[in-house]
């Protein structure tokens, strides 16, 4: 297909070629519908010109280093397809790790779980789809990403429940209300940090969602922890994405909680991205 070649003249100065194959992949999907049997049977027919042009602005807004999620508005996570806008991050795969974990060691006899921080929902969404437990809820502090999340729930038939929650204050929260799973992906990427990253996440993914201050990196850990250490279920369990370079720290953070039972597991990439822990059972 000739459009694949242009395509790839284009993208080739400014991403690596495995990244290029992708991209392709996506663009040509989007634009005209057809998964990768049809294009291949269809490679000879040429593009009308509307959809020439759809991918020309796709292609213009790539060059930017826009993310490709955000241009095409949607993006796969566990299975499933997640609407993505700039006021959500874009789920990672060491995110689908964290989730293949939870559901592991989980969905058979977890009753509730509840998901601070969760952005486009991906995280309860793909745990709720996947398990049989009954009931599952996310919070955000941002209305914005609780429309999308709620979007991406109707869209996959899920029943997670999303609330507008500040976990620094949380509303409405009883001493009696509790789950079995806690789970987070909260801010921790230092602000120092941020010279380092790839432009398509500092320039156009939330900071919100992303960064935390240098002097205080497990902000977002502590206050979680501390909701946790009282609202997890005897024997409950709470998880985390974390920062590769904060594994330790944060597992000294825990035990100061009082949790027990810590793992620290490293994603495919050999970097230390989650944690779990387990409720002291005497208090």
């Amino acid at each position: 297909m000739k459009t694949k070649k242009i395509i790839r003249e284009k993208l080739s100065p400014l991403y690596p070629p495995s990244e290029v194959d992708g991209l392709i992949r996506l663009i040509l999907e989007h634009v005209t519908g057809f998964n990768r049997l049809q294009m291949h049977l269809k490679q000879t027919e040429p593009l009308p010109e509307p959809k020439i042009m759809q991918i020309t602005e796709i292609l213009n807004r790539l060059l930017t280093n826009e993310p490709i999620q955000y241009i095409l508005g949607e993006t796969e996570f566990y299975g499933l397809k997640f609407i993505v806008t700039p006021e959500v991050l874009i789920p990672r795969a060491e995110t689908e790790e964290l989730v293949d974990w939870i559901i592991s060691e989980e969905k058979e006899h977890c009753k509730s779980l509840l998901d601070i921080g969760t952005g486009s929902g991906c995280i309860p969404i793909a745990i709720d789809k996947n398990s049989d437990i009954g009931s599952v809820e996310g919070w955000d502090i941002s209305e914005q990403a609780l429309q999308i999340a709620r979007s991406n729930a109707e869209k996959n038939n899920s029943k997670v429940v999303f609330s507008c929650q500040d976990i620094f204050a949380p509303a409405g929260v009883t001493e009696h209300s509790g789950w079995d799973v806690i789970v987070s992906n909260p801010p921790y990427v230092l602000m120092e940090e941020s010279a380092l990253m790839e432009r398509n996440v500092v320039d156009f993914e939330p900071h919100v969602a992303l960064f935390v201050p240098d002097h205080d990196p497990l902000i977002f850990y502590r206050a979680i922890a501390r909701f946790a250490a009282v609202h997890l279920q005897l024997h409950g369990s709470l998880y985390f994405e974390i920062n590769e370079a904060m594994g330790d720290q944060t597992a000294k953070l825990l035990i100061e909680f009082g949790f027990q039972d810590i793992q620290i597991r490293r994603d495919l990439q050999g970097k230390s991205r989650m944690i779990k822990a387990r409720k002291d059972v005497t208090d």
